[in-house]
């Protein structure tokens, strides 16, 4: 069995498991007591927990998780594949393994071109720390992980519709039992009001479920928002699979932790339903 090991335990999350699942239960638990709705897709940010964590809490606890979920993520060390699926049988986390979805990946590589890849995977953090809220929000839960480097928006539209094959394919036309799950930071190292309203130009096409138009806005204003393609990759598949509207959770930036508001990074946290 393989199994790949954590890249940023103790990092950008707490490496043991009490305090850890003491954590993802605080961020989950700071929500709207709003029921949790039926999300094909959702958006939530990779960044250290003590900045990004409470938006990824309110972001998850907003969603039903179900038991199977296929994670996106920009290729942040430009190790391996540029469009490449975890090889791995499972990913280890404090507290317990979590296992990859074989069955899904299989489909993923038949129908959407992935490429099963360590190299891509060993140290990329941005689907690491998505998975301490997934568990504990679906028990049992096992996943993919996708990560992906720069697409032209032909490629991300080809690549959502032939993952929404394959989910439909593996889920015998239930696709609501697949979670899919954009890993993205916003802006990068601006001062919070240029942030802000960069951010808001691509949320906004997030929120109007516009793929295309997200893509577009990205380059056309050079916005340093790192998931992008896994996000229009994202809204592409979600569309495919019968979500036709946005929503934005929540937005913040690392300044409201740190203090700092001459350099902060935007996180925020949407669905897709």
């Amino acid at each position: 069995m393989l199994v790949r090991s954590p890249a940023v335990a103790g990092r950008f999350y707490p490496a043991d498991p009490t305090v850890l699942a003491r954590d993802v239960d605080r961020y989950l638990g700071g929500a709207s007591t709003e029921p949790a709705v039926d999300a094909r897709a959702l958006l939530a940010p990779h960044a250290g927990y003590v900045y990004s964590g409470a938006i990824a809490g309110r972001t998850y606890a907003a969603a039903r998780v179900p038991s199977r979920a296929i994670v996106i993520c920009p290729n942040h060390t430009g190790l391996g594949s540029g469009r490449s699926v975890t090889n791995a049988d499972a990913w280890a986390m404090p507290g317990g393994d979590v296992p990859v979805d074989a069955e899904l990946r299989n489909a993923l590589v038949e129908h959407a071109d992935l490429v099963p890849d360590a190299l891509a995977h060993v140290r990329e953090h941005a689907v690491e720390v998505q998975l301490p809220f997934l568990a504990r929000r679906s028990p049992g839960l096992s996943f993919v992980a996708v990560c992906l480097g720069p697409l032209a928006f032909p490629a991300c539209r080809r690549m959502g519709e032939a993952i929404a094959r394959a989910i439909r394919e593996v889920t015998r036309n239930d696709p609501s039992s697949v979670l899919m799950v954009a890993s993205s930071d916003m802006s990068h190292y601006l001062p919070a009001d240029t942030a802000e309203r960069l951010d808001a130009l691509a949320l906004e096409r997030v929120v109007a479920f516009d793929a295309e138009g997200l893509h577009h806005v990205v380059r056309q204003h050079d916005i340093s928002m790192c998931g992008y393609i896994p996000t229009t990759v994202t809204m592409v598949t979600a569309r495919e699979l019968g979500a036709t509207r946005g929503r934005l959770v929540c937005y913040g930036n690392s300044g409201e932790t740190s203090g700092d508001t001459d350099s902060v990074v935007g996180y925020a946290g949407a669905l897709m339903s």
